[in-house]
């Protein structure tokens, strides 16, 4: 018999905030969390705008704590204190709280420091490079602060990495393997090395007014903001919550995951990967297209993702497109990578359980291409069931969860 999952846990850090309820205030609010870049000198670079968050990490570690830390694990572990410690899990259920992150480029910062050191002298690397870069630090790193020692790993699948440890963590408690797993997505990629060479793929914008720059949808959209940030959720047996008095937040009842077998970079241009996740998402609920009305869009900006999704949701909701209310929160964020997913998550949870959905904004001139509605420049308030969201990556991975409203 199939268990029901519940997420009784979110955390949240963002450019738009680092707490859940100031993140999606913010976000129903349609501000957007762009800015110039600060941590860098950006003269000799053709982007100078992302998703960056002010914080100064001296506040919420040791200066011991941050020689060993880079700061996509910082960025979890501060998202996972929100998530885990507000959520009261005790120690008699440690033992077997799993532990499932995403990331999709990982510890970025800490490989461009080292290098730089190594070019001095090899003697100069520090013994804590290997241990601070890779992925799966971060999972390792919530378990060692939490002690937790259920299933510890890591998840990478570009910008679809989140929505796979979500996915994967749903399973593993669906079929009854599990009982709680922390999951999400963390990513700091905003360093001179990254913002070149997705410059140089031509996948980010050169538009320098941040108040226009990330435009889902919309006719002039031109490349994507880079951000980063953190979302960490608690995915839960309903049972086991229920029991120990855990505050339901949401239900995630489906799960599709494809690939293209096309492109590197590119979608399929029929859209048939995203396609089939979508509708895999659906038929592992037993859910009809008919039920869904809202969907957090992977939204990138880019004219080739917009366009082909906007194609794939048309095909997947042949009957109903014309009744769907589409967003994509990129407009705000910018493009968190292999986070995008878990805050795009957190964001569709919360807009179920609070019945506020929001906005793309900078939606200004239609693309006859993209013609669904997008929820434009402004959030509306619907009493919806159902509502799905995508992630897609390089390398032509597709990821769709499909929440529901928690009765």
């Amino acid at each position: 018999m199939n268990k029901r999952v519940v997420i009784t846990g979110m955390g949240v850090v963002s450019s738009l905030g680092n707490t859940t309820k100031t993140f999606f205030e913010n976000i129903t609010n349609g501000k957007s969390g762009i800015s110039s870049i600060t941590s860098f000198d950006t003269t000799n670079h053709p982007v100078k705008i992302a998703g960056e968050i002010k914080i100064n990490l001296d506040e919420y570690f040791d200066s011991k704590e941050l020689n060993r830390l880079d700061r996509f694990s910082a960025f979890a572990l501060l998202a996972a204190k929100e998530a885990v410690e507000e959520n009261i899990v005790n120690d008699a259920l440690k033992s077997k709280v799993g532990v499932i992150i995403g990331s999709g480029i990982g510890g970025l910062h800490t490989m461009e420091e080292q290098y730089s050191r190594l070019q001095k002298s090899p003697k100069r690397v520090s013994p804590f490079f290997v241990p601070s870069m890779i992925l799966d630090i971060v999972s390792g790193h919530i378990s060692i602060k939490y002690g937790f020692k259920g299933p510890n790993f890591a998840v990478v699948s570009a910008c679809a990495s989140a929505n796979h440890a979500i996915g994967e963590s749903f399973n593993r408690i669906k079929y009854g393997m599990n009982d709680i797993i922390v999951t999400g997505g963390t990513e700091g990629g905003i360093t001179p090395l990254s913002i070149a060479g997705f410059a140089n793929m031509k996948a980010l914008t050169k538009n320098s007014d941040y108040n226009l720059a990330s435009r889902p949808f919309d006719n002039e959209r031109d490349g994507f903001v880079i951000a980063e940030g953190a979302g960490i959720l608690v995915l839960e047996e309903y049972e086991h919550a229920k029991k120990r008095g855990a505050e339901i937040l949401g239900e995630i009842i489906g799960y599709g995951a494809t690939a293209d077998a096309y492109h590197l970079t590119s979608p399929a241009l029929d859209g048939a990967g995203a396609v089939q996740a979508m509708s895999e998402a659906l038929i592992s609920a037993n859910v009809n297209s008919s039920e869904v009305n809202y969907i957090n869009a992977h939204g990138t900006s880019t004219p080739f993702n917009d366009k082909i999704e906007t194609l794939a949701i048309k095909k997947v909701f042949s009957k109903e497109f014309n009744d769907l209310f589409v967003s994509s929160s990129k407009s705000m964020l910018g493009h968190l990578l292999g986070a995008a997913g878990a805050v795009e998550a957190i964001i569709t949870i919360k807009a179920l359980q609070t019945g506020i959905f929001p906005p793309t904004i900078n939606y200004n001139t239609p693309d006859p291409d993209c013609n669904l509605n997008y929820i434009p420049n402004k959030a509306i308030e619907k009493n919806i069931n159902y509502a799905l969201s995508n992630a897609f990556g390089f390398g032509g991975h597709n990821a769709s969860l499909l929440f529901k409203k928690f009765n």
